[in-house]
């Protein structure tokens, strides 16, 4: 394993190597701010240590994480921070243990309390949307290992003050940061100081589902193994692995910008009829597609316990495959079986439920009852079909990072370039999770001279990243601002031009800072 995988979470006393040097300004001030309202909500007490979590750009492997396919990620300066004290265990048993949870921002997100019961789980209602439940699902997470590991364990209370400048709905995984983030504070406060990076990236990807969200684990892992300059190649299957995966040196430099839509896409909001419905339609394709080959899938790590890549495993474990296929040639012969198998349009729960010889009210009650949907048909050939073309797509992606031609100045870029919009195209047209902003972004962005562009993250909105020319950094911003946002309504204030674009340099993984 790569020594990212079994290193822990690092703690660092000075963050001047945590940003780029034109950030550290805001930076600096933004931990002032934390350090000086921390005191004024708890009593004058300043924070024990903080934790932080990054936000991340997924730059190719889109939407098919939760599949058990590789990705290619990147964390982004962008963060969430949390502060935190401990509230030591009350001498009576019958106290409760509490945790306060305040946020920098009070007036949008509103502060809040919870009791941590005896025995049992916390309580997460994911029928509604409450910025707090992420902090309670990192924090449930947490105690349920430290539990584990010692049945005699009982969590100390905390006080906590947040602050995340990761824009929420924008598809740069504020969520997995956020619960990243509470996970690590909880594990830390409660006297875990080695903290492995697996082990948190294991303990979130569970943890945020407890949210309503089908997290397929290429956020988590992304805010935690990054490394600063290197993008990180994450792959689940057979366990989850990650590298990272450096950027040749180039002339002009590889660039890569992330515009906001400033259409908002949240998760947990649109899961039924958006996400969650993709991670149903894949984990069905899998199914049906080994139903109609004899072939019974094993249990994995996808979020319904089966996934397109257990599909694979299993044909090229039967007589069927050619064990001395590579792996590309098998994610094409997945594709021929897709086509070949999945010959409907779409498919109703009658057409499925007999395809997997059980009843309209078992397939429910196996497949939509966890993560409910609400859907009358299900895409199976296409959704399929966009994972097994954007797997090839990071092999593609991958190997030319690993192996630039040999006049990579010339033709790399162009060449990545195109990957992405083959992508962006795929999660236009077969997957259907862009939208008509993010589509005009990306054709602006191509008119003022990027190489490629797709939208990127959840999808339905939010964001897409491009591969640009630095010397076309400012064209194609001042397209987007001419041709897009100014003409956005209701209009984009001055504040939020400001933040619609970032420019973007891979930046550090989850890390304690301590400053104390």
């Amino acid at each position: 394993m790569p020594h990212t995988m079994n290193d822990p979470v690092p703690v660092i006393r000075d963050i001047d190597d945590l940003y780029p040097g034109d950030a550290l300004q805001f930076q600096k001030g933004r931990f002032d701010r934390l350090k000086c309202q921390f005191a004024e909500l708890y009593g004058g007490k300043t924070p024990q240590f903080t934790t932080r979590s990054p936000g991340r750009v997924n730059l190719i492997g889109e939407h098919i994480d939760y599949s058990l396919y590789e990705v290619i990620p990147m964390a982004i300066a962008a963060d969430v921070l949390i502060a935190v004290s401990p509230i030591p265990k009350p001498a009576n048993d019958d106290e409760d243990v509490k945790v306060h949870v305040a946020n920098l921002n009070p007036e949008k997100f509103k502060a809040g309390e919870f009791v941590v019961p005896k025995r049992g789980n916390i309580e997460i209602d994911s029928s509604t949307l409450q910025w707090t439940n992420y902090f309670k699902a990192g924090f449930r997470g947490a105690v349920e290992l430290l539990e584990k590991e010692n049945s005699e364990f009982s969590p100390c209370g905390m006080e906590v003050l947040v602050d995340g400048i990761v824009p929420a709905g924008g598809g740069l995984s504020s969520s997995a940061a956020f619960v990243c983030a509470s996970a690590l504070a909880t594990l830390r406060v409660n006297g875990l100081e080695w903290v492995p990076k697996k082990e948190l990236v294991e303990l979130a990807i569970v943890s945020e589902r407890s949210v309503g969200v089908n997290s397929g684990g290429m956020d988590q892992a992304a805010s935690v193994f990054s490394i600063r300059g290197d993008a990180t190649s994450i792959s689940f299957s057979p366990e989850l692995y990650a590298e990272a995966l450096p950027f040749p040196k180039t002339s002009p430099p590889i660039t890569f910008m992330i515009a906001q839509s400033f259409v908002a896409a949240d998760k947990h909001v649109a899961a039924p009829e958006n996400y969650n419905l993709r991670v149903v339609e894949c984990t069905l394709a899998a199914e049906v597609l080994a139903a109609e080959l004899g072939l019974k899938l094993k249990n994995d790590q996808g979020p319904l316990g089966t996934s397109l890549r257990g599909f694979q495993n299993a044909y090229y474990e039967s007589e069927k495959g050619n064990s001395k296929d590579d792996p590309g040639t098998q994610v094409k012969t997945m594709l021929s079986l897709t086509k070949e198998h999945l010959g409907k349009e779409g498919y109703s729960r009658e057409d499925i439920a007999s395809s997997l010889s059980m009843s309209v009210q078992d397939l429910e009650k196996k497949f939509m009852a966890k993560f409910p949907v609400r859907a009358d048909r299900f895409y199976l050939r296409q959704r399929a079909q966009h994972v097994f073309t954007e797997a090839l797509r990071v092999q593609a992606f991958k190997k030319l990072l690993q192996s630039p031609p040999p006049d990579a100045c010339t033709t790399l870029l162009p060449k990545l370039g195109a990957i992405l919009n083959e992508s962006h195209a795929s999660s236009r047209d077969v997957y259907v999770h862009s939208c008509p902003e993010i589509d005009q972004m990306c054709e602006i962005a191509t008119e003022a001279g990027s190489y490629g562009g797709r939208v990127t993250g959840a999808g339905w909105g939010g964001c897409s990243v491009h591969l640009v020319p630095k010397e076309r950094i400012g064209a194609v911003k001042a397209a987007w601002e001419e041709k897009y946002y100014r003409k956005r309504e209701p209009a984009i204030t001055k504040e939020k031009l400001a933040e619609a674009v970032v420019v973007s340099e891979p930046g550090h993984g989850t890390m304690v800072i301590d400053l104390s």
